[in-house]
């Protein structure tokens, strides 16, 4: 290893991170199960309000937008970080 480039601790950017992938992924695997049993006949007087089916119905419709506000605050965590270990460099420009 390189004794110049610091080693900083990124936990709060790799739990962001996870947190984005399992709402994003798990709102699409929802989405894609809605649209499976939709092809294989369930309808709304039937299959989809009975038994766990709401809550996969809803859960898109809040975790693509909470997803969302997930990227944005890991996108301002990453750009504060890296703005703060660059401080010194740019200066010297």
């Amino acid at each position: 290893m390189d004794d110049a480039t610091p080693m900083t601790d990124n936990r709060a950017e790799r739990v962001l991170a996870y947190m984005v992938a399992a709402t994003i992924g798990l709102s699409i695997a929802a989405f894609l199960a809605v649209l499976i049993g939709t092809m294989a006949g369930a309808g709304a007087d039937d299959g989809f309000s009975q038994g766990v089916w709401p809550y996969v119905l809803m859960l898109p419709i809040f975790g693509l937008p909470i997803g969302f506000v997930l990227i944005v605050v890991l996108l301002i965590v990453n750009m504060t970080r890296r703005r703060r270990e660059g401080g010194p460099a740019r200066e010297r420009r």
